[in-house]
């Protein structure tokens, strides 16, 4: 079986995007490009499909129209090492887009990321309920993700 890819919808802005991403995150790249001609739907000249890579994950950006739009129900989650990841991708996808609660944010064309410090799931699922619960509180409180700040409420300082 080929590997499952996953397309995203675009209203003229594909190429932008993946120029963007690619930017952003180690190891990527645009692979390929295919353009609209004079007898498809989009605009001559214009991007149709950009496929590229971010990492090992292979994506596709399609100038599909205004017809659909992203919502929160599908995000990406960017597991980081430290806070210099956390900080780092927050800073460049937030850019442009929105802020939201508890390490989400929606970058300048829709797409929901979740940037997700490894530690946290030690910290919400740890052996110690009272702390789990006091990290969780701590994050309900946060909008990018603070490692420091989470083990803190989580060890009662």
């Amino acid at each position: 079986m080929k590997k499952i890819t996953t397309c995203l919808w675009f209203d003229g802005r594909a190429e932008e995007a993946a120029e963007f991403y690619t930017s952003i995150f180690e190891d990527s790249r645009i692979m390929e490009l295919a353009r609209y001609g004079d007898d498809g739907p989009g605009t001559p000249g214009k991007a149709m499909t950009v496929q590229f890579e971010l990492g090992d994950r292979e994506f596709t950006a399609l100038n599909g129209g205004p017809g659909f739009t992203f919502n929160e129900a599908i995000s990406f989650m960017v597991p980081c090492a430290n806070q210099s990841e956390v900080d780092r991708y927050w800073d460049s996808l937030s850019d442009g887009g929105e802020e939201s609660q508890c390490g989400w944010l929606k970058d300048r064309f829709g797409v929901s990321w979740q940037i997700i410090p490894d530690r946290l799931g030690e910290l919400l699922g740890g052996s110690d309920s009272e702390g789990a619960q006091r990290a969780m509180q701590a994050m309900l409180g946060m909008q990018k993700l603070d490692i420091a700040a989470l083990e803190k409420a989580y060890d009662g300082t």
